[in-house]
């Protein structure tokens, strides 16, 4: 199957129903098919070819969904970029992915066509497209449907290329008939569309049914207003964004009656934050979900029932049904015993891998099969040879009743190569010295921050995670704080 004709569906069943709701413009699935006709022409007009490489640079969008779909019935593959870079980075990715037709909103338009040869197709070109125009269906199976970037925060991105199969695949796993008899689920999109949990989150949405609610970028305010508004019933958002939903001074008084599911993932989550919310709203589901852009999304989920069981908050959950987990010894390879952290390697029909995938996750199981992450390879902090992951330190810090949020990284010495920083937010009188013996009471010498300073917010990227890079640049030239450096 073409992954392009997850439309089919809800198109055949439901073609009047309302399949997008953007800005206040709603698009029902019969005119978003139309939409998509017109995009598969004005992206032929524009040169695009079967095997072709489309740039997509622009925010949660009709153009953007009309975008992927019609990329994909040409046989070529839509990039999506991040809205946010700069005209450089997106000329660098364009090279690195060989994008010579891009397509972009207004505000992007002229940024990109300094970084791509070939045209810009834009808003205008789509509406104005034939949509009559016969253009038969090219590609499919192991073709690339889509290509999504790693959202590292160091180094060139990563491209991952997403096949038609993988994709297909993964709408099966969530795919459920679609009734026409029964009021369509609202879905509210949080998340960039250039992320992995924007787009499966929209193909998921579209292909059974769903009225999907955009909210092109991301403001707790008007988060609560969409909900209220919609009757929103489930959303994806990052911990950060949930962070800023339940410090909403309209938190309280906004009718969000209609939440029955409310999932977080792709950065960690402070159990202490969970624990709020799951508080502040007792009749609303909560999904903790883990996974990357190779895995299509979540590879191990902490459901509805785990949080009510209350006893897990720490824990991303148990891997999904068709996925294998191992944890793995980073330097022998060898499978390490139960509650022993080492590198998650995980594998299912679904990934964009054939074989068993290196995450770079650092974790452990327990003796019940729940999944504890507690940082990245890449984000190892080595002191001397003691190696510990950021996490942990950041978990303890978190337990002070002053800090509000925490950073840590290793920061680069040149007698024991680094030690450890952290970047920490406060809401009351507290000193460096307080929060290093706080730590102190809770973890290993070698573990301690050795430099600390305070900030009013910490540094994230446009996907809700730690911007690492950051904070070592807010802690570059501290001077140390508390304890011997030795």
């Amino acid at each position: 199957m073409n992954a392009g004709h997850a439309t089919d569906a809800a198109l055949a069943v439901v073609p009047d129903r309302v399949a997008l709701v953007v800005e206040g413009e709603a698009l029902t699935f019969r005119q978003l098919e139309s939409m998509i006709r017109r995009a598969v022409s004005a992206l032929a007009d524009a040169g695009v070819e079967p095997g072709d490489r489309v740039a997509l640079v622009n925010l949660g969008s009709s153009l953007s969904v009309a975008t992927i779909f019609a990329a994909a019935r040409l046989g070529a593959a839509s990039v999506q970029m991040n809205a946010y870079l700069t005209e450089g980075e997106l000329r660098a990715l364009a090279d690195l992915t060989d994008s010579r037709v891009g397509v972009a909103g207004p505000a992007f338009a002229d940024r990109l066509a300094s970084a791509i040869a070939g045209p810009v197709v834009g808003e205008e070109a789509v509406a104005t497209a034939d949509g009559e125009a016969v253009h038969p269906t090219v590609g499919g199976g192991d073709d690339p449907a889509l290509v999504l970037f790693t959202s590292g925060t160091s180094g060139l991105p990563k491209p991952v290329g997403i096949s038609h199969r993988s994709l297909t695949d993964r709408l099966a796993f969530y795919g459920k008939p679609i009734d026409p008899t029964t009021p369509p689920v609202v879905d509210l999109l949080s998340v960039p569309i250039f992320h992995i949990g924007g787009t499966l989150g929209m193909l998921v949405s579209i292909s059974q049914g769903k009225e999907l609610v955009v909210l092109p970028r991301f403001d707790a305010g008007r988060w609560l207003s969409l909900v209220e508004a919609h009757r929103v019933e489930q959303s994806f958002v990052v911990p950060t964004m949930l962070q800023r939903i339940l410090d909403h001074p309209r938190f309280g008084t906004t009718d969000l009656s209609s939440l029955r599911l409310l999932t977080y993932g792709a950065a960690p989550a402070p159990v202490a934050l969970v624990r709020r919310a799951v508080a502040a709203l007792p009749e609303v589901g909560f999904s903790n979900t883990f996974g990357q852009t190779e895995t299509l999304g979540a590879y191990a989920a902490l459901t509805p029932d785990d949080h009510r069981r209350g006893d897990r908050f720490g824990s991303v959950g148990r891997p999904l049904p068709g996925v294998e987990v191992r944890i793995l010894d980073p330097v022998t390879a060898e499978s390490v015993p139960v509650g022993h952290p080492g590198e998650l390697v995980v594998r299912a029909g679904h990934h964009t891998v054939a074989d068993w995938l290196h995450t770079g996750d650092i974790g452990r199981f327990d003796d019940e099969g729940y999944l504890f992450v507690t940082g990245r390879l890449s984000d190892t902090i080595n002191r001397g040879g003691e190696k510990l992951g950021p996490v942990e330190v950041e978990a303890v810090l978190r337990g002070h009743p002053r800090v509000v949020d925490v950073g840590v990284v290793g920061v680069p010495d040149p007698e024991l190569g680094e030690r450890v920083g952290a970047v920490v937010v406060v809401d009351g009188p507290v000193t460096a010295a307080e929060l290093v013996d706080h730590a102190a009471a809770g973890l290993a010498t070698f573990k301690i921050p050795e430099y600390l300073v305070f900030a009013d917010e910490l540094p994230v990227t446009v996907f809700g995670k730690l911007d690492r890079p950051a904070l070592r640049e807010a802690l570059s030239g501290a001077p140390p704080v508390g304890r011997p450096r030795n």
